[in-house]
């Protein structure tokens, strides 16, 4: 059985994104987050503490990556 990607996203206080994982280079933190919540919404999770995590099936993180560059 293969696990799931995790990505960990933190945000400020006012809800913009301060760190999120599995980030390509050429977007901002605030960007990739924005794609990961418009392509896979029912992946997120909310945690306390201003953070939350994506769950995604394995290898769907890969071809997230190459959508979001051709958006």
């Amino acid at each position: 059985m293969t696990e799931n990607t995790i990505i960990h996203v933190r945000f400020a206080p006012d809800g913009t994104v301060t760190e999120i994982g599995e980030r390509p280079a050429e977007l901002a933190l605030q960007q990739w987050f924005n794609w990961l919540s418009l392509t896979a919404p029912n992946a997120y999770r909310a945690l306390a503490g201003g953070r939350g995590v994506f769950k995604l099936a394995p290898g769907k993180i890969e071809g997230l990556r190459q959508t979001a560059h051709a958006s």
